[in-house]
């Protein structure tokens, strides 16, 4: 049932901070990225996407060594394996696919993927800490009985929000794994989060996209939902914006009264 206990909500991004209310008040549902969003392993992500392509471009000392920007032009927000061909394409380097479970040593598409998320569990193992912020901005949705889903490109978004402590809040977790068997292409095809919508039985246009990569916003953007929340993690609040955000927040107790 749409919420209409709250005013109507002001486009720009001032209006949305200066006054506590913004468009998720309208809707039936919020349907959060996990990492960046709602749990700070963007982070863990960029880490661990360094270690791995540092390691592998030593071996391939002609190409452009990694920088930081790699991971927001190539990588961030896109399904693992779609970020390790983006980023071997950006250097001119092709490798053979592998099969799905290939072996993290072995230099093929896969492989890398593999090895990427063997770093990344490693680093989650010792616990995860969500944004506060988002944790108060989850719980006031919770309570105006809005629905709520995570649509994540990560395949490791059920052990994520375990380790954060917030699996009992989403009973629809949309991620890498899904996607696959679903055959759903990823961000920034808006696929999975229309999904999620469907999963929630509540149409696209009544459900709030949050999400802090550009692909996800893109994603939101093409869709035909409620509107786009853009949470700046790194990416810019003007790229945001310009990939489709509806508003931008640093943080989603911004959006909170």
């Amino acid at each position: 049932m749409t919420d209409t206990s709250a005013p109507d909500v002001p486009v720009s991004t001032a209006g949305a901070a200066a006054t506590g209310t913004t468009d998720w008040t309208g809707a039936a549902a919020i349907l959060f990225d996990l990492d960046g969003v709602l749990t700070p392993t963007a982070e863990v992500h960029e880490r661990a996407w360094q270690e791995l392509f540092e390691a592998f471009l030593s071996a391939h000392p002609q190409a452009p060594e990694y920088t930081e920007s790699d991971y927001f032009d190539h990588i961030d927000g896109k399904p693992r394996f779609d970020g390790v061909r983006d980023f071997l394409s950006s250097r001119g380097i092709t490798l053979p696919e592998g099969p799905l479970d290939d072996d993290p040593a072995n230099s093929t598409v896969q492989g890398l993927g593999n090895r990427k998320n063997r770093i990344f569990n490693d680093i989650v193992s010792a616990g995860v800490e969500p944004f506060e912020g988002s944790v108060r901005f989850l719980e006031a949705v919770l309570e105006r009985g809005l629905k709520v889903a995570v649509v994540s490109s990560s395949r490791n978004a059920p052990s994520v929000l375990a380790a954060a402590g917030l699996s009992g809040n989403f009973s629809i977790v949309v991620d890498g794994v899904v996607a696959a068997r679903e055959g759903l292409p990823g961000k920034p095809s808006p696929a999975t989060y229309e999904y999620a919508a469907r999963l929630l039985e509540l149409p696209s246009e009544d459900c709030v996209v949050v999400e802090d990569a550009v692909s996800g916003v893109q994603a939101g953007h093409s869709g035909s939902f409620h509107s786009v929340i853009g949470v700046d993690r790194g990416a810019g609040r003007q790229t945001l914006l310009a990939a489709g955000a509806t508003l931008v927040v640093n943080d989603l107790k911004e959006l909170l009264p």
